[in-house]
């Protein structure tokens, strides 16, 4: 599964979280942070992934799945608190910071926002969505001459 060298950009959807609680401060489940244990085991089998930084929502469930992830994978990547990876936001604002980026990002957000932000990234468009982002799924992009290419995309069910 190893990619071509370039700018990758990696989407991540939180992992499972209880219902039941406030929006902005849903924790993960049990089932959640299992998902966090299998995708950690798959990406440090593959050797394809090393952000340098890993962005997160504010909301709990998406700070949560990014910390566990990083401190799973046993990688040096710096968390930050990014707003403009919600579920609401318009992924427009989040397209226009990862134009001038350089170097490999994380990105962990919500649906339906991680899926129109991979449509606009890939085809120029937000909708229709041209992928799904299953909970826990991380789909990994790389730039090439100027545009996103999707290189693949991996949920912890497919990986049981």
């Amino acid at each position: 599964m190893k990619t071509a060298q370039g700018v990758h950009l990696y989407l991540i959807r939180h992992a499972h979280a209880e219902d039941g609680f406030d929006d902005a401060t849903r924790p993960l489940s049990a089932r959640g942070r299992k998902q966090i244990r299998t995708m950690a085991r798959f990406l440090r089998r593959t050797g394809d992934f090393a952000p340098v930084e890993v962005w997160h929502s504010p909301l709990l469930r998406a700070r949560d799945t990014a910390t566990l992830l990083v401190g799973r994978l046993k990688l040096p990547m710096k968390l930050r608190t990014v707003v403009g990876l919600s579920w609401g936001d318009d992924p427009a604002i989040m397209a226009t910071k990862l134009r001038a980026r350089r170097g490999s990002l994380a990105l962990v957000g919500h649906e339906p926002h991680l899926s129109a932000l991979a449509s606009l990234l890939v085809t120029g468009s937000a909708a229709p969505p041209v992928v799904v982002m299953r909970k826990c799924a991380v789909l990994a992009l790389e730039r090439e001459s100027g545009r996103w290419v999707m290189r693949w995309l991996v949920s912890p069910d497919q990986l049981k």
